[in-house]
């Protein structure tokens, strides 16, 4: 009969490491089981844990699975390795980005784990050091967990990113989140223009302080998503004129009609960035059917666009948009 593992305290939860599975008892016979894996040294992970991940994932249908899937996955190794990091360092750049902050960065296959210089910055499977100037971090803790600030996050990304990856990620930091009823909530926003431009001016960052400094003149409140970004870079790029982001609409006695991303008010345009959920959504579908009624009857007119017109093989949203403006009177 195969042997069966003893069961661990409950308290150790799905994952924990080998320190303190042994102050609760757990034996080094145990830690060695085959039902535990090792996301890395000195920690474990239970089969249940891992199986209860893919039941999740198998199950998770919905549009963009995957990348909730990886987000999940790389949030789960933060957890563990917390418990065996050194007590100086903190998650930074890729990393702090996906588990803190949830912004639209390509979650890193290893963890990103800072420490200030001279320290020895970690070294081992699965994680990717780096050593940092005290004056370049800032720190702070997140759901237990210590990583770089939303503001500092941003700007050690520019080592790694794209300028226009860079005003993506700057747009999603600065961005005021509205609640269910449309009201928005500065105090929920990451962190402020001014405060990205705090981390620009606080010193040398070789080399990337040019690529921030350009990126700051690009960074806009008011875009809700990558896709918002591209198109108002885009446009400007054209020679569009600058558009009002994230504005409210309404008629002539004041009547809210709708929250629109990117609006031309001169010339009564609105372009309206649709992802699937737009579609698959029937109550979403209803409620984008009266709004876009009203707007019509409140003298606006709609361009209605996906990702495949702004990032597609043939992109076309700001010819369309464009065409619109021609039609209310504007000339490049």
């Amino acid at each position: 009969m195969p042997f069966a593992p003893n069961p661990l305290p409950d308290s150790l939860g799905g994952q924990f490491s080998v320190r303190d599975a042994a102050s609760q008892g757990a034996t080094r016979r145990r830690m060695r089981a085959n039902d535990l894996a090792i996301p890395f040294r000195g920690t474990r992970r239970t089969a249940k844990f891992t199986g209860q991940r893919a039941i999740e994932a198998a199950e998770d249908k919905a549009a963009y699975s995957e990348f909730r899937q990886k987000r999940q996955a790389h949030i789960d190794d933060a957890r563990v390795y917390s418990t065996i990091m050194p007590p100086d360092s903190f998650f930074c750049a890729a990393t702090a980005a996906v588990v803190g902050y949830a912004l639209p960065v390509t979650t890193p296959t290893d963890l990103q784990v800072a420490v200030i210089a001279p320290q020895r910055a970690p070294r081992a499977k699965g994680i990717r050091g780096r050593k940092v100037a005290a004056h370049l971090a800032t720190v702070t803790e997140i759901s237990g967990l210590r990583m770089t600030t939303p503001a500092n996050t941003w700007a050690m990304l520019a080592r790694e990113l794209t300028l226009r990856e860079l005003v993506e990620i700057g747009d999603a930091v600065v961005r005021v989140p509205r609640d269910d009823f449309g009201r928005q909530h500065p105090e929920l926003a990451h962190a402020t223009i001014a405060e990205l431009a705090a981390e620009v001016s606080c010193g040398p960052r070789p080399p990337s302080t040019s690529k921030l400094r350009a990126a700051l003149e690009l960074i806009c409140v008011g875009s809700s998503s990558v896709l918002e970004t591209d198109f108002r870079l885009d446009a400007a790029a054209a020679g569009l004129p600058e558009p009002v982001l994230d504005m409210e609409i309404r008629d002539q006695r004041g009547r809210l009609l709708g929250i629109s991303e990117l609006v031309y008010p001169q010339y009564r345009i609105v372009v309206e960035i649709e992802g699937d959920h737009h579609r698959t959504s029937r109550q979403q579908w209803n409620r984008d059917l009266d709004k876009y009624n009203d707007y019509a009857e409140a003298g606006w007119d709609v361009v209605r666009v996906t990702s495949l017109h702004i990032n597609g093989s043939h992109p076309d949203a700001v010819r369309r948009a464009a065409a619109a403006l021609g039609r209310r009177g504007w000339t490049d």
